[in-house]
């Protein structure tokens, strides 16, 4: 038995389909399933079954699976030990972040992080926090940026940081021009949403639910970006909430339209998140650490009220 039998056996039991795995693992068809009818003739059972497509593990099959994915992650492991023993920083880095932080995100730390650590080859994707937790559970990811608390039995939170929630509210709508809105002020009033998916239209509905007072409240349009929000707006249908960093990308026109919350200011954790086996903890850790540096000077809120997504 060797680890890149154990591989190829992952690939297929992913894709379903022998010559798709063949050309993720960048070999040849034959050679692969040569490779698995020899990890399949040592271990004396039938891992896939072949009658049916796409191709599925058989019982035993899927725990084998389990305990490959364990035997992989341990060599992978084996591999940090050597890493951070030598205080090497570099290698390939998957990370999945959530739509609501990635515009905003990347171009604060994105480029200082690549020059500071020029051997990491970063990964990144956009994803919802539902498919970052499967794929950190998957080994297909190595973290996420999420907001948090997520509370999820298998996964680390590290706070990177905390951005309060804005209201935009248009011209000629009853709360323009006001110095401050409270949680309550959303009462009765239109506010758009994102769709569902984003955690920041949970967080948003959980605001509103405090502020209801046993009196109920429509939520009538549902968007999937902050821009097509505020541009609704703008054409008087409603009100909106955007998180900080968001509206500091605001057109100057647009920017007066922002009221903050009174201190504690409603805002969400976000967090960088990764298995407990803890891989790559030196990338995590130089991550967190260029993140929350320049992410300080650009949110600077510290009596914040964090509502859970």
């Amino acid at each position: 038995m060797t680890l890149t039998q154990l591989k190829y056996m992952i690939a297929v039991a992913e894709a379903g389909n022998f010559t798709l795995a063949a050309e993720k693992s960048f070999v040849t068809q034959p050679t692969l399933s040569m490779q698995i009818q020899k990890l399949e003739d040592e271990l004396g059972v039938q891992i896939f079954n072949r009658t049916k497509k796409p191709i599925r593990l058989t019982k035993v099959g899927s725990e084998i699976l389990i305990q490959a994915r364990k035997i992989i992650s341990e060599s992978k492991r084996m591999e940090d030990v050597v890493a951070q023993e030598k205080g090497f920083i570099g290698g390939s880095f998957s990370i999945g972040i959530i739509p609501t932080v990635m515009p905003t995100l990347l171009p604060l730390f994105l480029n200082t992080f690549l020059k500071a650590y020029p051997k990491v080859n970063l990964k990144i994707e956009e994803l919802t926090t539902e498919s970052i937790i499967q794929r950190l559970a998957d080994g297909k990811l190595d973290a996420g940026i999420a907001a948090t608390p997520l509370k999820h039995e298998t996964i680390i939170e590290r706070p990177l940081y905390y951005e309060p929630f804005v209201a935009y509210v248009p011209e000629n709508h009853r709360l323009s021009g006001s110095n401050e809105i409270n949680i309550e002020d959303l009462e009765n009033e239109n506010v758009l949403l994102l769709e569902d998916g984003h955690c920041f239209k949970n967080q948003v509905l959980s605001m509103c639910t405090i502020a209801k007072s046993g009196r109920n409240k429509q939520f009538n349009l549902k968007s999937g970006s902050f821009e097509t929000l505020v541009n609704l707006a703008n054409e008087g249908l409603g009100m909106t909430l955007v998180p900080f960093l968001n509206a500091l990308n605001l057109s100057e026109k647009n920017t007066k339209n922002v009221i903050h919350f009174p201190a504690p200011s409603p805002a969400r954790e976000i967090s960088i998140i990764y298995p407990k086996s803890q891989l790559k903890l030196q990338i995590i850790e130089a991550l967190k650490d260029s993140i929350s540096s320049v992410v300080r000077g650009a949110i600077a809120f510290d009596d914040v009220q964090i509502i859970a997504p």
